[in-house]
């Protein structure tokens, strides 16, 4: 058989794992800025504990490969949820789903990176602005919702662009836990066709096609958030 009919037969498998992949990638993305959001005010509160936390959190999750955490969480965690449960006198054997797993370790990952993106995105806003607010009589909330968020979200753009993009690439780590994503069907693919520069070919332009299309996605969002920004500095 012909080489791109091979590629048309396992087509729907690769675009079947790349639905995949790119759900888990969306859900730890946010799942990713929860954290991050969280982490960088922990960082910033006045409460010893909360920014003592949120340093161990980063320095511990951004110095062991993911590769590790993956595995730590997938398989340690199997096993010392269900020596928990045993302990409680459940005898039935838990496993734990690799979509959660994949989602839970990706999603704590780029916590930690976000955490710092976030931190410095706050700094970055002006504390007139806030000052500003309460002069015009906004509650907390308001000048949070209206002004500081909006703000912050513009500086925090960068570094959330470049944070997605490399999380959507090491989306292709769950494969190694079992899930059916893209790096899995392209594995399939290649075995069982004995074809694997073609499919990992395939693989690569489907990832390819992701961060491309996030690259413009962010584009315009950095455009729509500096509206009026490019103006003022002239």
């Amino acid at each position: 058989m012909a080489l791109h009919g091979l590629l048309i037969d396992f087509l729907p498998s690769l675009l079947e794992g790349a639905v995949v992949t790119l759900s888990v990638a969306l859900t730890s993305m946010t799942m990713a800025m929860t954290l991050g959001l969280l982490g960088a005010l922990a960082k910033l509160s006045k409460w010893r504990f909360a920014r003592g936390l949120a340093y161990l959190y980063t320095t511990l999750i951004r110095g062991v490969p993911d590769l590790v955490l993956m595995l730590l969480i997938f398989y340690g965690g199997q096993i010392a949820l269900n020596d928990a449960l045993m302990a409680l006198g459940h005898e039935e054997y838990v496993d734990i789903n690799p979509y959660v797993a994949g989602v839970l370790t990706i999603g704590f990952i780029f916590g930690a990176y976000l955490t710092e993106a976030f931190r410095g995105a706050f700094l970055a806003v002006p504390p007139g602005q806030r000052e500003a607010g309460l002069a015009f009589g906004l509650s907390n909330w308001q000048i949070a919702y209206r002004i500081t968020l909006p703000q912050m979200f513009r500086h925090a753009l960068p570094g959330l662009s470049n944070n997605w993009l490399v999380l959507i690439k090491s989306t292709a780590i769950v494969s190694v836990i079992g899930l059916s994503d893209l790096m899995t069907r392209g594995q399939q693919a290649a075995g069982s066709t004995r074809e694997p520069f073609m499919f990992y070919l395939a693989v690569a332009l489907i990832y390819l096609l992701f961060t491309t299309a996030s690259e413009f996605l962010f584009s315009w969002l950095e455009r729509r958030f500096s509206i009026g920004v490019r103006k003022n500095a002239l």
